[in-house]
């Protein structure tokens, strides 16, 4: 049974609060259109089913897990959040349908986390930019990699941006939000015109000592004439409601003028001009064998 308390003491550096309701919510939803955009749960991987343990970091409400103990009855998954809200909600989703190899903990991924030795056989974890200071990536990937068992696998799926777009509203306020994420000391882009994520991945796997690293870029295209264009924008809205205090905290824009520049981007993003596309990528990498391990070093 995994722990559903913190430690007393330590914070947290998700930029949005994580216990929100509305966090949450938009979680959920954002969970759900990036699963469906990528084809499945893992369906990048050519044989799913060897994945006999599971973990999966920073989980939040749990649908990745939950997707995964679905399709996949004979594994076991668990998934670790720092939010007590998002984890107890994630436990009754479970226990709702009936899907008893699902578990989830609360736990602290900045910090050693309370599994054994090669525990899993894979460990997933997306969208973590904004959880993680650019100091802590190396820490948490070398985690990952006691973590998983001789040849299991990590997989990380990250973005550059919020959406590139014909509206010069939304465009404004991306660039604010990234001045503030990279001042605030997420991502690894040098001047702070993107997160910087996807281009450093397969690095960090490769200085962590993974081996077989691969990727997959994808692309979430949410004009108004597109599928996903109604869960994106509302994943924008919320997304940028809750950045409004920091931002304004930050000394980046006043008060009257983010509500301007807001009101001007809900407008432009429902005009039949408007197009955009959210490009994310997928790179994973497994853990050397003792063979292969033994290989490198001689």
């Amino acid at each position: 049974m995994m722990s559903s308390e913190l430690p007393a003491g330590q914070d947290n550096t998700y930029v949005f609060d994580p216990e929100s309701a509305a966090e949450m919510a938009r979680l959920i939803n954002l969970d759900r259109m990036m699963t469906k955009c990528m084809g499945g749960a893992l369906a990048e991987q050519a044989h799913p089913e060897q994945f006999h343990t599971i973990l999966d970091l920073g989980c939040g409400p749990g649908g990745w897990v939950l997707d995964m103990a679905f399709a996949f009855p004979e594994s076991t998954v668990a998934g670790v959040d720092i939010s007590r809200t998002m984890v107890d909600y994630a436990n009754a989703r479970a226990r709702s349908q009936h899907l008893s190899n699902a578990s989830f903990g609360v736990m602290d991924i900045r910090q050693p986390l309370d599994f054994a030795d090669e525990a899993f056989d894979l460990v997933n974890a997306r969208f973590l930019v904004i959880a993680l200071y650019r100091e802590a990536w190396p820490r948490l990937v070398a985690e990952c990699k006691r973590l998983l068992k001789p040849g299991g696998v990590l997989r990380l799926t990250e973005t550059d941006t919020f959406g590139l777009t014909t509206s010069p509203a939304f465009e404004q306020m991306k660039h604010l939000c990234m001045q503030f994420t990279h001042q605030a000391g997420y991502g690894f882009s040098p001047d702070g015109h993107s997160c910087g994520m996807t281009p450093v991945l397969a690095r960090l796997l490769r200085q962590a000592g993974f081996v077989a690293i691969e990727s997959k870029a994808y692309a979430v295209r949410f004009s108004p004439f597109d599928e996903a264009y109604a869960d994106v924008r509302d994943n924008t809205r919320v997304s940028v409601l809750h950045t409004r205090p920091l931002l304004i905290k930050a000394g980046l824009i006043t008060e009257k003028a983010f509500d301007q520049l807001y009101q001007q981007m809900e407008i432009e993003m429902l005009s039949d001009d408007f197009y955009g596309v959210w490009p994310f990528m997928s790179v994973w990498g497994q853990r050397p064998t003792q063979r292969e391990q033994t290989c490198r070093t001689v």
